[in-house]
């Protein structure tokens, strides 16, 4: 008898436990009460407007000099900050803001073919700082190819013209930050990107 109050009392224990140690499924290190939205992720096409994919065009012959040039592609995203309870028991409070301080990018090939430096570019992270308040949108915009990664292989093939006309990749972007009660936090977003030597 004892010992059958005894496993009941465990039973009962091991609910509060686990509720006191859950976590923020978006972030396995986090305890925080809020989480990252990612509403869109927007690109540019090769005239400039914006799309939900990213034509980025390897290389550019300037109008004037007739230099090839390449730059850095951009993406913009609508991010905002949300409690996972959507009636929390104290009400919304500031300590539920987001302040995003770092991103990272890596690409993927559906095909299989994923080495940094010969299939795909290399993946690098960057500095976003940035206020999400819960509730209310907020628009980013961050690099989401570097210029240099035009410059190395697979990229600076096609401005060679030594592979395939276009390379098509998945661009996974993963936003990090920390509630304002230091709580880590986390968000992934994708862009297709197209990757070609544009007519200019």
């Amino acid at each position: 008898m004892k010992k059958a109050k005894s496993r009941l009392k465990i039973l009962a224990v091991l609910p509060a436990i686990l509720l006191l140690f859950s976590c923020n499924p978006l972030e396995d290190d986090s305890t925080s009460a809020s989480m990252i939205i990612i509403e869109s992720i927007l690109g540019t096409d090769s005239t400039g407007a914006e799309t939900h994919f990213l034509e980025s065009d390897v290389v550019k012959n300037g109008e004037a000099s007739g230099t090839p040039t390449v730059y850095a592609d951009t993406a913009t995203a609508s991010l905002k900050a949300s409690f996972l309870d959507p009636a929390p028991i104290l009400g919304p409070s500031q300590y539920g803001d987001i302040q995003l301080t770092r991103y990272v990018v890596s690409y993927s090939r559906t095909d299989g073919k994923n080495r940094q430096g010969v299939d795909v570019p290399y993946s690098f992270e960057g500095t976003i700082p940035a206020l999400l308040k819960t509730g209310s949108s907020t628009k980013v915009s961050f690099i989401v190819v570097r210029g240099v990664a035009k410059m190395e292989p697979p990229l600076v093939n096609l401005v060679e013209n030594r592979a395939e006309g276009v390379l098509k990749v998945t661009a996974k972007i993963e936003f990090y930050g920390h509630d304002m009660t230091n709580h880590n936090v986390k968000a992934t977003g994708y862009l297709d990107v197209h990757f070609a030597n544009f007519a200019d």
